[in-house]
């Protein structure tokens, strides 16, 4: 009396293969979405902030992720810069502490 009957519906034998389609293709999209929108502009600014840092030299005004705004005195081999910020006053920072380049200097020739 408070049974109702149930009722099996059969699936199409194309139906299987566009369902299991259709549940993975939004996980790759966002996949996608994800790549385009944040992975591949931060490896874009990464490559540019190496090359900026490789192209240090001695003159170049920068300023430090610690904020500090100097000069380059010295470009060391080890990885390490020489940065003047008061007359007299220098110290040693690490290239990949440079966060921009103000003011670039001519090379000279």
């Amino acid at each position: 009396m408070f049974v109702s009957a149930a009722y099996a519906q059969a699936t199409g034998g194309t139906g299987s293969l566009t369902g299991g389609l259709g549940g993975i293709l939004p996980i790759i999209l966002i996949f996608a979405i994800m790549y385009f929108l944040m992975i591949r502009p931060q490896q874009k600014k990464m490559k540019e902030h190496k090359a900026m840092v490789a192209a240090l030299r001695r003159g170049d005004q920068v300023v430090t992720q610690g904020g500090i705004i100097g000069k380059v005195a010295k470009v060391k081999e080890d990885g390490e810069v020489e940065v003047e910020i008061a007359t007299d006053v220098k110290i040693r920072v690490l290239r990949h502490t440079i966060s921009a380049v103000m003011n670039k200097t001519e090379p000279s020739e």
